[in-house]
Parts: structure tokens; sequence; C-alpha cells
């Protein structure tokens, strides 16, 4: 069972910090990034800062031809269709990637749907859980060879501070005995991201694949879709012309600082040799009970991310990696 050394480094970054600010002076000429919805909002900025020093960049996306037209002065960059909702799409993906026989030096899970009205996947999954964990579960799950063969990988998930929003039942995922509520199911999903990134990390290690779990901010983007205005209102999200308000310092930020955990934990030696923790603010987050920052315990258990892990591996029919 890994230890989860969930303490802050202490980094000369914080709130403000922009993903590009944190790439400076890094190279990743030659590395392989695939990033899941890397065509849109904090996915994009991700792409164009990686690409930026010299990665490799595979952006796997619902929609290819969308995807192409928005990175289409980003160099270098190839984009295939990834439905996280649907199996034989994730198969396709993997398997494709995989005959390339290409190592995989980081894999970024960054696609996500937020606090939707109740829909299922063809095996009567909910949707949030499926879209944010299972899709992406099977798709890592998959790749893993190719992570190995990188000798040193990184996953890197995008949960939230959602996953402070109680709820999550390993005996419900599926919300059948309960009623569905979409926050909660918004909650658990990203409490199974996190959870993920610890069993993900306890696994690899021993073949050099670290994985770290990412709370980017607060952003008004694409993610907020299937929110009403009085919803984002009540949030106090948007300033009185309704343009967002940037206040990092209150974790409310833009694309180009909510980006910046995501490329720290892509590009930072200070993460060599710990992995399985969340982090938030280009650092690794505090554990916390009850403030607005940090990290619940329940988010990072070790027992709690394994069975999570096999009931993911029961969900999707796979194999252990």
């Amino acid at each position: 069972m890994t230890e989860v050394t969930q303490t802050p480094l202490g980094t000369a970054w914080g709130p403000a910090s922009t993903a590009a600010q944190v790439a400076t002076g890094i190279d990743l000429r030659d590395q392989v990034v695939i990033v899941t919805g890397g065509a849109s909002g904090l996915g994009l900025e991700t792409t164009k800062v990686l690409a930026s020093i010299g990665a490799k960049i595979i952006v796997a996306t619902r929609n290819a031809q969308e995807a192409r037209k928005a990175l289409a002065e980003v160099p270098g960059v190839e984009v295939y269709e990834l439905d996280l909702l649907n199996p034989k799409s994730i198969d396709s993906f993997a398997s494709e990637f995989l005959a390339s026989e290409r190592p995989l030096s980081r894999l970024i899970l960054n696609a996500g749907v937020m606090a939707t009205p109740l829909f299922r996947d063809e095996a009567g999954n909910e949707g949030q859980f499926s879209t944010n964990h299972l899709g992406h579960f099977r798709l890592a799950v998959q790749l893993w060879p190719a992570m190995v063969r990188a000798g040193k990988a990184r996953i890197i998930v995008l949960s939230s501070r959602g996953h402070m929003i109680p709820g999550f039942d390993l005996d419900d995922l599926t919300f059948e005995k309960r009623p569905y509520e979409k926050w909660t199911a918004y909650g658990q999903a990203k409490t199974a991201n996190s959870l993920f990134a610890v069993a993900a990390d306890n696994r690899g290690k021993q073949n050099g694949i670290r994985a770290y779990a990412v709370h980017p901010g607060s952003i008004v983007g694409p993610l907020a879709r299937h929110l009403s205005a009085d919803e984002i209102a009540s949030f106090e999200a948007l300033d009185a012309e309704g343009n967002p308000i940037i206040d990092p310092a209150t974790d409310r930020k833009n694309f180009a600082q909510g980006a910046a955990t995501t490329v720290w934990c892509v590009t930072t030696s200070s993460l060599d040799g710990i992995g399985g923790v969340y982090c938030e603010n280009c650092d690794i987050a505090s554990i916390e009970a009850k403030e607005p920052f940090g990290v619940r315990p329940y988010a990072i258990d070790p027992q709690s991310a394994e069975k999570l892990w096999a009931e993911s591996l029961r969900l999707t029919g796979l194999d252990e990696v």
C-alpha cells in the first residue's frame, strides 16, 4: 500500500502563476504527451504551453474537426477522436497509439463534464462518473504499457474542489439507490479522480509511473455550460458587466493560471520520487478537514482508492495492470 506524502513543498509559485511561467526554461523535446480535451479551455492552454517547450502533443477529443480548427496555429499537434463514454472509441484510440510503439511520457486526463442533468452510458453508469472517471480509467489502463516503455512517466488527472461535496458512495456509484443530484454526482466523480491518482501511483511507481490529481482553480469556461445564468451568478464568479472575476487569491482564475498546476505536475523535478498526491496552486496541497482549500482526507485514502480501483476494473471489464 502506498504512503501518501501529502505535504506542501513550499514552491516558488502560487495562485497567480501562469502555465507559461511555470514552463520557463523547461525542455520537453521528444516527450510524447496525450491530453484529453486538449482543444478548449484549460486543455487548450495546457496544449499550447507544452507544445511551446517541445513536447509532442496528441490531443484526444470528441470533435476532432473542431479541435483541428482550434489548434491550427499550434505546430506539431496530432488530433484523434476519443469519446470517453464509448468503450469502443477508447479501445480504438489506445490500440492505435500502442501500435505506434511510442513511449508515453505524460498522460493528462483533462476532459470532463460538470453538474449535468442525469444521463447514463450504454452500460447504465451515471454519466459524470463515466465521463470523468471510468472513461479515463479505461484509457489509462490500456495505455499502461506505453507508460512503462517511457521509463519515467506521469499521469495527471483533473480533480477539483468539487471533491469536497459530500456523497461519495462506493456502494451506489451509479445512483440507482438514491435520487440523482447533479452536484453530488459531480463531487463523487471528482473524488474518484483524486482516488484514482492514489491507486494508479501505487501500481505504477515500481515502473517509474507516478500519478497526481490537480485542482486547477475556479474558472468560468466550457465546463460551466450546463449551469444557468442564475447558478453562475450564485458563485459570485462574474462582475457587474458579466465578465469573469479574476482573483487568484480567492481561487478565481483565468485559463493561463488554471493550467499552471497541470503544467507544474508535468514538468517539475520537485515531484521526482513523489506521487499519489493532490495538488493545487503549483504545489502539493495540505490535508484539510474543514478549510475551503487543500484536500479532504477521504479523497486521498489508500483503502478507498483500492476499493474504487477494484470496482472500476469490474465495471470496465479490464484486467489489472
